[in-house]
């Protein structure tokens, strides 16, 4: 089977956007490579873009493995952890 990464990015973005404290800057479907890009509401500088690799890794922009596609909802939550977001 086939990795679709736009709806896995797509989904990451709805998951992350479920937590109070964080907001979706953007969702780069498009661009090589596509890219969620998620803030802390609170704070113009803890953001982070995510990317979706081959092996369904959702990964940060600095190589840090959030988790996979195989629960989303767990890896958008460890992205609010790590830009101190309340849970979702």
């Amino acid at each position: 089977m086939m990795l679709d990464t736009a709806l896995s990015l797509e989904r990451f973005a709805w998951h992350a956007g479920r937590h109070a404290d964080l907001a979706v800057q953007s969702l780069a479907l498009a661009s090589d490579p596509a890219y969620v890009s998620v803030r802390n509401r609170f704070s113009a500088t803890l953001a982070e873009s995510v990317t979706c690799a081959d092996d369904g890794s959702f990964v940060t922009s600095w190589g840090y493995r959030l988790g996979t596609i195989d629960d989303v909802e767990a890896a958008a939550a460890r992205l609010a952890f790590l830009l101190a977001a309340l849970p979702a």
